[in-house]
């Protein structure tokens, strides 16, 4: 089993968009702005979801989208959190009856942390990675 380096003080994330408008990308980079500030609590963006330990996904997921999803999805090792961010990745959103979706991240790959909004505020977000800390926390001590 792999971790980060320094796990319990650091949490890598890989942000994946599968088809959003961009409203939800808007506010994840604004939550990295000295504003927020998330890497004095080791939260950091990683460029490889081979790297990551929370698959950050939003919008709702695409017919082109879906294999690309999955693949990131197995890519990430265990243990892993996978949070869905905004209306449209949870529902559809303003998209729901698209005739290009596969529906909703959750129909696609398991979501244990959802981030309700359109998009959701970036105060709400920092609330899901703390969410996020504590199932990773529970999975590495269940696997100990």
């Amino acid at each position: 089993m792999r971790l980060s380096p320094s796990f319990n003080r650091s949490l890598w994330v890989f942000h994946f968009n599968s088809g959003s408008c961009n409203g939800c990308d808007i506010e994840i980079v604004a939550i990295l702005t000295p504003r927020y500030d998330p890497e004095r609590f080791g939260v950091r963006l990683v460029g490889s979801p081979k790297h990551a330990d929370v698959l950050l996904v939003t919008g709702p997921v695409t017919h082109d989208m879906t294999s690309r999803l999955q693949r990131v999805y197995e890519q990430m090792p265990d243990p892993k959190v996978v949070m869905c961010i905004g209306t449209c990745g949870q529902s559809g959103g303003v998209f729901y009856d698209s005739y290009n979706l596969d529906g909703p991240v959750g129909e696609v790959i398991p979501v244990d942390v959802y981030v309700p909004g359109c998009p959701p505020r970036p105060e709400a977000i920092i609330d899901g990675v703390v969410k996020a800390i504590a199932k990773l926390e529970r999975l590495e001590g269940e696997s100990s």
